[in-house]
């Protein structure tokens, strides 16, 4: 089954259940996979899905911030809450070990040296982390790598 056709799935199943939070995190997902395909006039398909999802979630990280250091708390839950909904959609996320195997995979693969050839790294790790790891985690640990 499509991604798109899981959580179609699962606003049917958030419906019968009355789960109200729940239901409005996935009504979210599809609100902004709606806007993009009447915009671009295209039908999302699983990748692209996935990086929509990972692009609302990295969002949130920021408004979390936003709303601790205003002491809104409050608001931090729900944006909190969204993110736990919207990660149920998304591959498993990567763990430290395999991120750090990527990276080096990378490296060898573009014989980067430097921090010039930082780009090329990312350029092959963007496609394998979307939806599995923060990229910001990501290019900290490549600049790591790299120095």
């Amino acid at each position: 089954m499509s991604l798109k056709g899981q959580i179609n799935n699962a606003m049917k199943d958030a419906m019968r259940a009355k789960d109200k939070p729940r239901l409005g995190a996935i009504r979210l997902i599809q609100a902004e996979v709606k806007r993009i395909e009447v915009d671009e006039r295209i039908e999302v398909d699983d990748q692209r899905l996935v990086a929509i999802m990972d692009k609302m979630i990295k969002q949130r990280r920021d408004s979390i911030t936003q709303y601790e250091a205003a002491g809104r708390d409050e608001l931090a839950a729900i944006e909190i809450a969204e993110i736990k909904v919207i990660q149920d959609f998304l591959p498993t996320a990567l763990t430290e070990q395999e991120i750090d195997e990527l990276i080096q995979a990378a490296i060898a693969t573009t014989g980067a040296e430097s921090m010039r050839d930082m780009g090329k790294v990312m350029g092959i790790l963007k496609p394998q982390i979307q939806g599995r790891a923060d990229a910001g985690a990501v290019s900290a640990g490549v600049k790591k790598a790299l120095v």
